[in-house]
């Protein structure tokens, strides 16, 4: 299991989920934007926020699964989305890294940050030899991110994925610890 962190970058703090983000984990999870891209439960409850902050994100952790973090605003202190890892192989060191944004968060890099951030505590400290991420072939945004935190495009899983309109296919993107640039630090943990 990956041991509980606490990362920051310039702007962001990337922690544990506590109690603190139901609200504004509901709000983002909610949102007709975040719904379209994530499988995540329709409507989004409150109850389903709970769950997230309290339970379900900690329990990927403690399962070894991977690690969720809530991305937060360094100064406000308020959440700005989520990044964390799924799908962890331990035994060939690869993970896949998931993330969504605040609507209120949208537009100013955060997913790019806090994915990058994510990504060299990962490849660097962590010693893992790839990370994954896939994003449906229409979601652009999210495309974007993954080249913006560095992540090389691999190519197209056809069907690979499915969000409440139905199946979709996905660009697998990867990094490994090559891709990383030279020593300077772009996080602290």
């Amino acid at each position: 299991m990956f041991p509980e962190s606490i990362l920051h970058t310039n702007r962001l703090i990337l922690r544990p989920f506590d109690a603190s983000d139901i609200p504004d984990t509901h709000a983002s999870c909610a949102d007709a934007l975040t719904q379209r891209w994530l499988p995540l439960p329709k409507p989004y409850t409150l109850d389903d926020a709970t769950n997230w902050c309290t339970t379900a994100a900690h329990a990927l952790r403690d399962s070894g699964d991977g690690i969720q973090f809530a991305v937060t605003d360094a100064y406000t202190k308020r959440l700005m989305g989520q990044v964390g890892l799924k799908k962890t192989d331990w035994r060939a060191l690869v993970s896949e890294v998931g993330y969504w944004v605040s609507p209120w968060a949208r537009g100013h890099g955060i997913a790019a940050e806090a994915t990058r951030a994510l990504a060299l505590w990962l490849l660097a400290d962590q010693q893992f030899q790839r990370l994954e991420l896939r994003a449906a072939t229409e979601n652009t945004a999210s495309q974007k991110v993954a080249l913006k935190a560095g992540f090389h495009p691999e190519g197209t899983l056809r069907n690979a994925g499915f969000v409440h309109g139905g199946r979709v296919d996905l660009v697998l993107f990867s990094m490994l610890p090559g891709d990383l640039a030279p020593p300077a630090q772009h996080y602290k943990s």
